[in-house]
């Protein structure tokens, strides 16, 4: 039987503190881990993200509800956590907790961010939408939008989360929930979800990036290359904000999107603005074969792409001199048009790289789906904003659980118990 991650990296994490272990956390949802690896990831996980509460109960209260997002049966909202640690009065107690206590939910996600870079080798961060179905009118941010990824319209919320991101697991770490216009500008909505003052107005887009910005401010947090998708939005404004934290971005775009050739030695330089359809159609004879390893299959497999990267400018107002990008294409079948288009910063990168690096969504998809759902990411039942966000915070530390405590060549390697694979 393998080691579990916790135990192989002993030696560079140090000993676990002494914490009392639940009983039946040696099972995370989802996971096979190895005997004994989950108490010791929950213990690391509790002693690293719960120590900077200033009082006991709330360390305790905090262990609890972890502890049940790792155990509870069927949806992970407050009623059936506390039904496994005390039922209605536990309920009333965690509730509190969660919904009007006064703890501040970003040094926990930073705690994390830490606790998975020293535990972890992140490649990149994940910016992945997540749209909440609700049947409701009060939960904070509800409304009717399109999720593009189902192709239909539904009544609920939508977030974006941040994932580090490497070939072997993704965990979320950071959240930022939108607010459609009805929530900026009703008070009476507001005050009753309790949405700060600083909440305001943004799209989209604006939001997901935003969400990148702030995992960007965090101390002692290494910042790697952003992955998002902004083929609905303005993507030089995305760009322009990103470069101007310093965080690097491979930001997938529509094949219509407009940009120059920026290489002298090309054809097409000098012709101006062309799409990126055509940029990469006209230059598919530099296509390359490009090897990358799926995991989202369930077993680690190996497969090659074709792919061609092109340094490109986009178009800027009033004569400002362009931007150096590169522009990355990647085909399923030779005979069409490329599959998936990319926009980077990361000029100096080979195309091997690039492809490998984006191909980190896929990983993030298949844990949302296997991991992130049994531990409650959509789970949260209440209607207030910081209870929303305190909820969502120790969902993601049970995903960590869950993933960290898997074990690393077998269980997490080959799929998880869950049966369920990503789209």
């Amino acid at each position: 039987m393998s080691t579990s991650v916790a135990t192989k990296r002993r030696a560079t994490t140090g000993a676990v503190s002494s914490l009392t272990v639940p009983l039946g956390v040696a099972r995370p949802v989802g996971a096979a881990a190895a005997a004994g690896s989950g108490e010791e990831v929950y213990a690391e996980l509790c002693s690293a993200l719960f120590s900077g509460f200033p009082r006991r109960d709330q360390r305790l209260k905090a262990e609890q509800y972890l502890h049940g997002l790792l155990t509870a049966q069927g949806r992970k909202s407050i009623r059936n956590i506390a039904a496994q640690i005390g039922g209605p009065a536990a309920e009333q107690s965690l509730h509190h907790f969660v919904s009007s206590s006064t703890w501040d939910w970003q040094p926990m996600r930073a705690a994390l961010a830490r606790y998975l870079e020293r535990n972890s080798c992140p490649q990149a961060w994940v910016v992945r939408p997540m749209p909440i179905p609700k049947a409701g009118e009060h939960s904070v941010g509800v409304d009717r939008r399109f999720d593009p990824e189902r192709g239909q319209v539904f009544h609920g919320q939508q977030a974006f989360g941040v994932w580090f991101a490497s070939d072997e697991l993704s965990v979320p770490v950071n959240w930022r929930l939108f607010l459609p216009d009805p929530w900026v500008n009703d008070r009476t909505r507001r005050d009753r979800a309790e949405v700060p003052q600083e909440a305001g107005e943004e799209t989209l887009e604006e939001c997901a990036v935003a969400a990148a910005l702030d995992t960007a401010r965090w101390s002692d947090v290494t910042r790697k290359p952003v992955l998002l998708d902004i083929r609905g939005g303005a993507g030089r404004a995305a760009l322009t904000r990103l470069a101007g934290a310093g965080v690097p971005v491979v930001a997938r775009i529509g094949p219509g999107s407009r940009m120059a050739i920026a290489d002298r030695s090309l054809p097409g330089f000098g012709a101006g603005p062309l799409s990126a359809h055509q940029i990469l159609e006209s230059l598919k004879g530099l296509r390359r074969p490009v090897s990358w390893v799926d995991t989202v299959a369930g077993a680690r497999t190996s497969r090659t792409s074709l792919a061609t990267a092109v340094r490109v400018a986009l178009p800027t107002p009033g004569g400002e001199r362009m931007r150096p990008l590169v522009l990355l294409g990647e085909w399923d079948d030779p005979r069409r048009g490329p599959a998936r288009v990319w926009i980077s910063d990361l000029t100096h990168s080979p195309v091997g790289s690039l492809l490998r690096l984006t191909k980190l969504a896929r990983r993030v998809e298949r844990d949302f789906v296997e991991v992130g759902e049994g531990a409650g990411l959509r789970d949260f039942v209440g209607r207030s904003f910081r209870g929303w966000h305190r909820h969502i915070t120790l969902a993601s530390a049970a995903h960590a659980a869950t993933v960290l405590a898997a074990e690393w060549d077998t269980s997490y390697g080959s799929g998880y118990a869950t049966g369920r694979t990503a789209s």
